[in-house]
């Protein structure tokens, strides 16, 4: 299928493309390992979570994965951490949720389709009326992917923070009716809360040089297996767990 433009007027023809889009696994990995060795993250874990996470991936279960979301760098130090962690094994088969203007131009398009990205259309950007059906499709593009088994990583904030990066920020809902659609579709997904520190900064309102995103803090929390059927209760349990998640980090820093 050829590639369409990603732009709001075309959204229907965007999901149905990244509906079933396929990262190359090779290159994928390939690009993560490099992202790994540039960025170099420091990468720890609560109490029994790497061994728990393990478990789920061998179980084939998808994973929801949830990071907070600190600089425009984020994508890489994540890929990165993927890497190095125990989640080395979904690489190539994990989507990550990206905003459209990443999709523009055509050379970064590429990079971030081998990475597994797919359009978000913010309503910060367009408003919240015009990207509504927009954000639908994404929803059930996101729940048919888990139905078939792969994962799908969200920056559930929507946006950096620039306010407290250590305390998470307002959660969108539309994690937690990714979940639910999913669950509705027979898949059973595992949350995975996944905390950034990139260390103190005296201006919050300055994003993290690509120096400073080197050697980042990721910290595991432990993942959870049992969701409930609400979207609500799904996104109140992202934000704690990501809390959890994010608290830690920081404190390893």
């Amino acid at each position: 299928m050829e590639r369409p433009e990603v732009i709001l007027e075309n959204s229907d023809a965007v999901y149905d493309f990244y509906r079933d889009h396929r990262q190359n696994p090779i290159q994928a990995k390939a690009a993560y390992w490099l992202l790994s060795r540039g960025y170099r993250p420091r990468i720890s874990y609560a109490p029994g979570a790497r061994e728990r996470l393990r478990a789920f991936i061998a179980q084939g279960r998808p994973l929801l994965i949830s990071i907070n979301h600190l600089s425009q760098l984020d994508p890489y130090t994540v890929a990165a951490t993927a890497w190095g962690s125990v989640l080395r094994p979904v690489i190539g088969r994990t989507r990550v949720l990206a905003k459209d203007e990443l999709f523009v131009e055509d050379k970064q398009r590429r990079r971030i389709d081998m990475m597994g990205g797919i359009p978000v259309f913010r309503g910060k950007d367009h408003g919240l009326r015009a990207v509504n059906a927009a954000g639908q499709r994404m929803i059930d593009v996101c729940a048919e992917r888990m139905a078939r088994g792969d994962g799908v990583a969200v920056f559930p904030e929507g946006t950096c923070n620039l306010v407290d990066p250590a305390q998470v920020q307002q959660v969108g809902t539309g994690i937690g009716h990714i979940a639910f659609r999913a669950k509705k579709l027979g898949a059973d997904p595992v949350l995975v809360s996944l905390g950034l520190s990139y260390g103190p900064r005296a201006d919050p309102t300055v994003e993290p040089t690509k120096e400073q995103a080197k050697s980042a803090s990721f910290y595991f929390g432990v993942p959870v297996g049992e969701l409930p059927t609400k979207p609500a209760e799904v996104t109140r349990i992202v934000r704690d767990e990501l809390q959890t998640a994010l608290t830690g980090a920081v404190a390893a820093y």
